[in-house]
């Protein structure tokens, strides 16, 4: 070990010796280049100089995270941007973001952008599949409950009348209250042999188990079964800090205001009273979409910030193995 010892220092005292000499010849190099260049006047005729191309400054392009964090620091912002989405299992206490300066008009103040295509869009168009078709069962049942092949379908038919027959804040305390008293909680992993499956309502009340998304799955179809507009319907997918796992709850829009329907409490809170969940992603009619804090309503002027078209990068949340948070 100790030739190879030697035979390094002998390297690296050549090394320094070699590189002055190469810049030194480097530079002088160059001095003869650029002595040898004409001047730009002499190659560029006239016209050419004044063309409206040869007067346009070169074009600049940003990524979305430097437009959004020079935004950031023109409005007085600290560091960068933060996205609800972002993997914070790194920071102290795995606390929740700090409030946004201004609110967005979706869950917790917040507002959502298209997700990039990917397993989360993929499960959730899995399940809108198998939901489309047990709604031609509820139809049945529904024309004549004594051909309903399913008993599970007639439950929730039953629990859809009743909450149909609710108004306001009561129509959501009844939803979470019957569908969280219909399942018992059990772990994908535990009834299914697998980490993560996501089941329509009407296979989780044929078993009568299910965990996070599965009651929150089942409230969604039951609301909207229940007269509740789609637009007013938010499967939310978020972290909760206070035990740091993730987690599935449904949030409802009640009045202008954001009520979270979970399978762990059986009061209904609005989102801003709910300072223990982070959410992640929102589902609902129209897709996935990500959360993200909102910013200032001003624009800056085209003087203060040149905006091209980027690619998005960095789109992505704390995931497992799978490529997918696990929610319990």
């Amino acid at each position: 070990m100790s030739a190879f010892i030697r035979a390094g220092r002998a390297a690296h005292i050549l090394v320094g010796l070699f590189l002055p000499l190469c810049v030194v010849l480097a530079d002088n190099a160059m001095a003869r280049i650029n002595a040898a260049k004409p001047p730009l006047s002499a190659v560029t005729s006239p016209a050419i100089a004044n063309s409206p191309a040869a007067l346009e400054p070169p074009a600049r392009f940003f990524s979305i995270n430097q437009v959004l964090a020079d935004h950031d620091r023109r409005a007085g912002f600290s560091g960068a941007p933060h996205f609800a989405s972002f993997n914070r299992q790194g920071l102290a206490g795995d606390q929740a973001p700090p409030p946004p300066t201004a609110q967005g008009d979706e869950p917790f103040g917040l507002v959502t952008f298209r997700a990039p295509e990917g397993l989360l869009w993929a499960k959730w168009r899995g399940v809108e599949a198998e939901i489309d078709k047990e709604a031609g069962t509820l139809e049945q049942c529904r024309r004549d409950a004594g051909t309903c092949p399913s008993p599970a379908a007639l439950r929730f038919l039953a629990m859809a009348e009743e909450t149909r027959s609710k108004a306001g804040r009561e129509k959501l305390d009844t939803a979470n209250r019957m569908v969280n008293a219909a399942i018992r909680y059990t772990s994908d992993l535990a009834q299914h042999g697998v980490a993560d499956l996501w089941s329509a309502p009407l296979a989780t009340f044929a078993s009568g188990r299910g965990d996070c998304e599965d009651y929150a799955i089942a409230k969604y179809v039951l609301l909207r079964e229940s007269g509740v507009a789609a637009k007013d319907l938010r499967l939310l997918l978020v972290r909760d800090t206070s035990i740091r796992q993730d987690h599935a709850v449904l949030a409802v829009r009640e009045d202008g205001r954001w009520l979270i329907l979970d399978n762990r409490r059986a009061v209904v809170p609005e989102s801003s009273e709910v300072r223990h969940l982070m959410p992640l992603f929102a589902l609902d009619h129209q897709g996935v979409r990500l959360f993200a804090a909102p910013y200032e309503a001003r624009i800056p002027h085209e003087s203060e910030i040149d905006l091209a078209p980027a690619t998005s990068e960095n789109t992505g949340a704390s995931a497992g193995r799978s490529g997918l948070p696990l929610f319990l």
